[in-house]
Formats: C-alpha cells, sequence, structure tokens
C-alpha cells in the first residue's frame, strides 16, 4: 500500500516556453510572496519616515527649549549622539553606520524568509529601527557616514531616546519573548507500516 495523500494539489496555470507565466487575470490576487515582501517593505518605510519627520519637529521646536510634559520626568528635548546606544562608542560613527548598513542586510534577508509573525513583527521592527537611525549617520551633521542620531523623548532616569530606538527596543524585547516561548509546531503524525 502507497503512503496516503496529504496535499492537494491546487491547479495551476500553464508556463510558456520560454518559462515565463502568461499575464495574471484582472482581479487576481498578487503572489503571498509578492504580497509579503510588499508588507514588509511598507512597514519599514513607515517606521523610518515617521522617526525622520519626529526628528525633525524635535529639532525645529526642542532643540533649546526642552518641552516639559511631566515635570522634569517626561520631556521633549534634542540631543544629538555620535555614538551607540546609551551612548557608548562615541566617535566610531564611521564604524557603527558600516555595522548599521550590514546589520540592516541580515535583517532584511531574515525577514524574507521568517514564517512565523511574532518574530517576523519583530525582524520588522528591528530593521526600520535600525535604518531611521541609519538615515542620520548617512545625512546629518557632520557630514556623510559621520551624522549623529537626533535623540529627544526623556523619561525620567532613562537615556534619551527617538522613534527608532523605540522600535529597535520593542523588536529585541518581542525576539526575547519568542525564543522563551516558542511557536507551538504540531507534532508529526505518525506514519503507518508498509
Amino acid at each position: 500500500m502507497g503512503r496516503p495523500v496529504r496535499e492537494v494539489q491546487v491547479p495551476r496555470r500553464a508556463a510558456t516556453l520560454s518559462g515565463a507565466r502568461g499575464p495574471r487575470p484582472s482581479g487576481a490576487a498578487a503572489p503571498p510572496a509578492r504580497r509579503r515582501l510588499a508588507w514588509i517593505g511598507a512597514v519599514v518605510a513607515l517606521i523610518v519616515v515617521a522617526d525622520q519627520v519626529t526628528k525633525s519637529i524635535a529639532v525645529a521646536h526642542w532643540s533649546f527649549t526642552p518641552l516639559h510634559i511631566a515635570g522634569s520626568h517626561v520631556q521633549l528635548f534634542v540631543t544629538r549622539n555620535s555614538g551607540s546606544a546609551f551612548s557608548r562608542f562615541q566617535n566610531l560613527t564611521p564604524v557603527l553606520a558600516l555595522g548599521a548598513i550590514v546589520i540592516a542586510v541580515v535583517l532584511a534577508h531574515a525577514a524574507r524568509r521568517e514564517s512565523d509573525r511574532v518574530t517576523l513583527c519583530a525582524l520588522v521592527l528591528l530593521l526600520g529601527g535600525a535604518l531611521g537611525n541609519l538615515g542620520d549617520r548617512l545625512a546629518r551633521s557632520p557630514g556623510f557616514l559621520r551624522g549623529h542620531v537626533v535623540d529627544f523623548v526623556q523619561v525620567g532616569w532613562w537615556p534619551v531616546f527617538n522613534l527608532a530606538d523605540s522600535c529597535v527596543t520593542v523588536g529585541a524585547v518581542l525576539l526575547v519573548v519568542r525564543a522563551v516561548f516558542p511557536p507551538h509546531v504540531a507534532a508529526p503524525e505518525p506514519s503507518e507500516p508498509a
């Protein structure tokens, strides 16, 4: 006896002699891989744009006079960081910028292949945050690959941060949560003896 059929084949349009598929009928959905890449690209772009817009607003409004939201516990004021998180590695901006480029490529590659939604969201947040701060390192003063990251949110004793930093933090927390609580994987069905 043969093994039972576990998947049903779905009829597909025939390929042309060159191997390319013909035009998709109007109203047909894009392939899942394209939709997935479009979703990843759109969310990452939204994070980067929101990060850069909020930084521009902060530079325009709170460079010289902080905005106190909850006394001195929560305030908005601009600082410029030439280092990494928590102001480490000051004056190594070119190295940090090149490292961010490598990390962004690795995150983009991982996000394309990830099937778990929580991990995918984490990777997209990390990628958007990394690219948001990379934009500062590439385009802000004092120059290309030497730009300082604009931080502007101060909450209590926590170091000053920005939207990109928040995305990186939330993405990292999601990865840790997913590592501690991995997705449930269904056990394989036992095979029948031949």
